[in-house]
């Protein structure tokens, strides 16, 4: 999917998050947000995926030389956030079941290879709530990156994960971003260090 900003900014009330945003997403390449934290990466990634409403500008999607409409962009986009909740009382194999209702599995993965790859078999029948920080940002890596979908958004995507769960979500991206338009926002290199291109929000703002 490509993505074209042109004069995009997004206020809440008489705060300006970001202004006069032009910036080109083209389809299968991987890029960085960056900024410091409160800078208006999330924003921008919230209004990428349709949950938040542009101020001003145009921002449009191209998939396979179609645009897409707003109304249907989330058809076409998988988030992972730490601002997303799960839900804590379905367990991890009800979460899945859930989830992929809505979404098609990539490469159609079942439920079972996607427990294996987050190292979850012996918790699969445990609510979410049982689970640690680190376990449940791994199931929103999962929701997220195993979604066959062309536009992946990834807000702080290691959040509470330790080095083995850093490296973990090095090898899922590497194996599962192929085809796919990746936008990773963040301030810690090493989330975002293999990214074909970014931009700094910083410079968006007047």
């Amino acid at each position: 999917m490509e993505l074209q900003a042109s004069k995009l900014g997004k206020r809440f009330g008489f705060e300006w998050i970001f202004q006069d945003l032009d910036f080109n997403f083209s389809s299968g390449n991987a890029y960085a947000i960056t900024g410091p934290n409160g800078s208006g990466k999330s924003t921008l990634i919230q209004v990428i995926s349709g949950s938040l409403n542009k101020s001003v500008g145009e921002l449009t999607y191209i998939h396979q030389n179609k645009k897409i409409e707003i109304d249907s962009i989330y058809k076409y986009v998988a988030l992972s956030a730490p601002y997303l909740e799960l839900i804590e009382e379905f367990t991890l194999l009800e979460l899945l079941k859930f989830h992929f209702k809505f979404k098609k599995s990539i490469n159609a993965m079942d439920l079972n290879e996607m427990i294996d790859i987050m190292y979850l078999n012996k918790d699969q029948h445990k609510q979410i709530k049982q689970y640690s920080s680190g376990m449940k940002q791994r199931v929103k890596l999962g929701l997220a990156v195993f979604s066959d979908c062309p536009l992946l958004l990834l807000d702080e995507p290691t959040s509470n994960l330790d080095e083995e769960g850093c490296n973990w979500y090095l090898n899922l991206l590497e194996k599962y971003r192929d085809k796919r338009t990746v936008l990773i926002a963040s301030n810690d290199k090493r989330e975002y260090e293999f990214c074909d291109g970014g931009l700094d929000i910083m410079g968006f703002k007047r």
